[in-house]
């Protein structure tokens, strides 16, 4: 009994700072919300519902399917009855933003801009990639070189900032974040990236942050032995965690990860050992944080809560060329789940960089898309489409192997237990109540 209750009174208190993370400012966090990209507890990719489906394909379990006009790597996020996704209309020079009924997928809204000048990308990843964020009043939306705009609930423009064209070779994939009544928003990668704090009702700047501009360098990650050739860049989205009692705004920058307050944006500690490029956002389990680089790139370790450079006071460890992929994992029990972009996942003991155990997925298996953990269960999906379901523990054991042939780059997002997947043809709302 002792257990159980110890059980219940950890997710509490985790939903709870979840709620007071997003809440501040702007009211109560709508239950069965998923208000950002990894959007359930504390941006973890965690959430409190444990009754989810875990079976289902193209005629299984699916509650609504709707086509999409053209392809995009975003994940949906849900407040209450309504579903928004971004999305590009490459042949229209069209990025915008499309809001659906979470209970019969109808389109609500459809708005936008139109862009015509040249922007570089990777030809696997659309404009409009970053993920929308909502707090139940406003939504706000990245467009990269078009602009972070914000729209009430029925799609009509409430403020937009221009903070200048977004070059990179491979474009762009951070998703604005929500805390305190602030929007946090890196425009970046490329040259003079920036983080920034907006104020949530007015999107003027309260405080922001000019990374500095790096050099190609000797190269430890997949690049190595290429320094010319090297790509310089971080995708990472930012997260808030608590620690000897405060909060710190946390990022994952080329060659380190930094602290800040979140209200000033003072920078309270910077932690060196990453690669010059970064995919994931970093992953917390309480006070311990796992950033990890991309391409064969380096992972560490820290302990949240220092002061300046804590590189040698408070990195935990150091992996060179580790062989984490795109997508972000979770933390559970103080292990990190994690998965390469060839389909291998890794549990990693967060305080010491342990590799527990390793397997390769079944099924198609290679993915950009981040893990969603429910409970003892963790949720990936693959780019062909499909999902395996596998049990958090001490080795790997599947659950359920769910294809639904279709591709994607996204997430799978939660909401009242049932999941919504975003292909490149169509939104799709999996439930066992359908």
């Amino acid at each position: 009994m002792e257990e159980i209750l110890g059980v219940y009174n950890s997710m509490k208190t985790r939903f709870g700072f979840w709620c007071l993370l997003v809440g501040i400012g702007t009211g109560m966090i709508s239950e069965g919300a998923w208000p950002s990209w990894r959007g359930g507890v504390a941006g973890s990719g965690e959430t409190v519902d444990t009754d989810l489906p875990v079976k289902w394909g193209p005629e299984e379990n699916v509650k609504w399917r709707v086509e999409l006009p053209d392809r995009g790597n975003s994940t949906p996020v849900i407040w209450e009855d309504r579903v928004f996704i971004t999305q590009p209309i490459e042949a229209e020079n069209f990025r915008g933003t499309m809001c659906f009924d979470k209970n019969d997928g109808r389109l609500l809204w459809k708005k936008g801009v139109t862009y015509e000048k040249p922007e570089r990308s990777h030809r696997t990843n659309p404009y409009c990639s970053p993920s929308p964020m909502t707090d139940g009043e406003r939504v706000v939306v990245s467009y990269g070189s078009a602009g972070l705009y914000c729209y009430d609930m029925e799609g009509e423009e409430l403020w937009s900032r221009d903070f200048g064209p977004q070059d990179h070779v491979w474009g762009h994939g951070s998703s604005p974040v929500l805390h305190g009544g602030l929007c946090y928003f890196y425009h970046g990668p490329g040259k003079d990236s920036k983080l920034y704090a907006l104020d949530l009702a007015s999107g003027e700047t309260v405080w922001e942050f000019a990374e500095p501009n790096w050099k190609p360098g000797e190269r430890t990650d997949g690049f190595q032995g290429r320094e010319s050739e090297g790509v310089i860049g971080s995708f990472s989205t930012p997260i808030v965690v608590e620690a000897n009692g405060r909060e710190e705004l946390v990022m994952s920058f080329p060659m380190e990860m930094k602290a800040f307050d979140p209200r000033s944006g003072k920078e309270l500690w910077s932690c060196a050992g990453l690669n010059p490029l970064v995919y994931t956002s970093p992953v917390a389990d309480g006070d311990t944080i796992v950033a990890m680089g991309g391409y064969y790139g380096n992972s560490i370790g820290v302990k949240a809560g220092g002061d300046g450079d804590v590189t040698d006071s408070h990195r935990l460890w150091q992996e060179v060329r580790h062989h984490g992929g795109i997508g972000s994992g979770v933390a559970k029990d103080g292990k990190l789940y994690v998965q390469d972009a060839g389909g291998v996942v890794y549990c990693v003991d967060m305080e010491t960089g342990e590799e527990v155990w390793k397997d390769r997925l079944p099924g198609k298996g290679k993915s950009w898309g981040s893990f969603l953990l429910s409970g003892d269960h963790i949720y990936t999906l693959s780019q062909a489409g499909d999902s395996v379901v596998f049990e958090a523990g001490p080795s790997f054991k599947d659950v359920a192997l769910n294809d639904i042939g279709e591709q994607t780059n996204s997430s799978i997002a939660v909401s009242d237990r049932d999941l919504f997947i975003r292909t490149h043809e169509a939104l799709w709302c999996i439930s066992e109540d359908s």
